[in-house]
């Protein structure tokens, strides 16, 4: 090829028929994805990858969620850096979420071009994982007891998601429902008024989203759910200033990367006295 001629590449929305090679393309830069993980994605969010010949080089979802849309899994590989390849997906996956406003969660690689984008940070996301170990669980208040969930809790767990975490969570959680290892809740006078669920993700178990109005009621949450893989490898995204990191690492839970809150835009609010402890994922939020 002449210094004159550029490489053609082929972007075009993902499909299922998709998710393999996507799912490749992850496993060589080493992200712990698993398969199904691809495949819930592509199934709740709007995908965008593009192709060299008939290989998929890179990636890009933006999952709708309401008045926001977040962007995730923004990926291109080793071979194809520094071509304007990651730009070109992002502005796909930007084309795609408007009208709603754009967050995602930046690794320190990926934050000037976000930054570039127009995106501007709002808070910190600390990732934690290792094997999971008995630790203490706090005490609830009086009045409160932690249950399982069942599928009768399910509109009020939506209801609890959607105020904690500000974005509309209709089609996340319907899909995650049928992923549900375990489900905890915590209920006073009758009422759900904090979750956390747990689910196969990457190399074992995620912890998240978990909903809860105080960092009490979300570590006997988490605990309640650590009781049940002990020893097994678990993972959990958690808002860096709603103070769970020096507990979860006395549960054998490490902080092992750190990633930057963005948005292009207002971010979104928590209501309703509840918070969200930890995100689904940080390609969902």
């Amino acid at each position: 090829m002449s210094v004159s001629q550029k490489p053609s590449y082929r972007y075009r929305p993902m499909t299922a028929a998709d998710v393999a090679a996507a799912h490749a393309l992850s496993v060589r830069l080493k992200w712990p994805h698993r398969l199904e993980d691809w495949a819930m994605l592509q199934r709740i969010a709007e995908g965008f990858v593009v192709e060299d010949s008939d290989r998929l080089i890179g990636t890009a979802f933006t999952c709708p969620q309401g008045a926001y849309a977040t962007i995730g899994l923004v990926i291109v590989s080793d071979d194809y850096q520094g071509q304007g390849i990651g730009r070109k997906l992002m502005d796909l996956a930007l084309e795609a979420s408007t009208p709603r406003t754009a967050i995602l969660n930046a690794t320190l690689a990926g934050a000037p071009l976000y930054v570039s984008q127009g995106f501007v940070e709002f808070g910190h996301i600390h990732q934690h994982q290792g094997q999971a170990q008995a630790h203490d669980t706090p005490a609830l208040s009086a009045g409160e007891q932690c249950r399982p969930l069942t599928v009768a809790d399910r509109a009020r767990l939506l209801e609890l998601a959607n105020a904690g975490s500000g974005l509309d969570r209709e089609t996340v959680l319907t899909d995650l429902f049928d992923a549900v290892e375990h489900a905890v809740g915590i209920e006073r006078d009758g009422q759900l008024c904090a979750f956390a669920i747990q689910r196969a993700f990457g190399r074992g178990h995620c912890i998240g989203p978990v909903i809860a109005q105080n960092p009490e009621q979300a570590k006997h949450l988490i605990a309640a759910l650590l009781a049940q893989v002990p020893d097994e490898f678990v993972r959990i995204d958690t808002p860096a200033d709603h103070g769970l990191s020096d507990w979860l690492d006395a549960a054998g839970l490490k902080q092992v990367d750190k990633v930057a809150q963005m948005a292009r835009g207002t971010p979104p609010q928590s209501a309703d006295g509840v918070k969200q402890f930890a995100v689904v994922s940080q390609a969902i939020g």
